[in-house]
């Protein structure tokens, strides 16, 4: 198989895998979706608290993300 082949079958699979990837998080988004919406719906916790919680962790990673981005010393 010539290079330009070769290269041409890597993206032919990377955009295969890209399309699994996708289809993969729309599935893990759809579950999530409906166990938040039963949660909710049976009274386990409210969205208020979820969005809350979600936004704490957001910001905690966004500090871990940015001190290992740029160690100090």
């Amino acid at each position: 198989m010539s290079k330009k082949t070769s290269a041409s079958w890597d993206m032919v699979q990377l955009a295969g895998a890209v399309a699994d990837l996708k289809r993969d998080h729309y599935r893990i988004l759809l579950t999530m979706s409906v166990l938040v919406d039963l949660l909710v719906d049976r009274g386990f916790v409210s969205r208020e608290e979820l969005e809350r919680k979600t936004a704490a962790i957001d910001d905690e990673l966004e500090t871990l993300i940015d001190a290992s981005l740029r160690p100090m010393g």
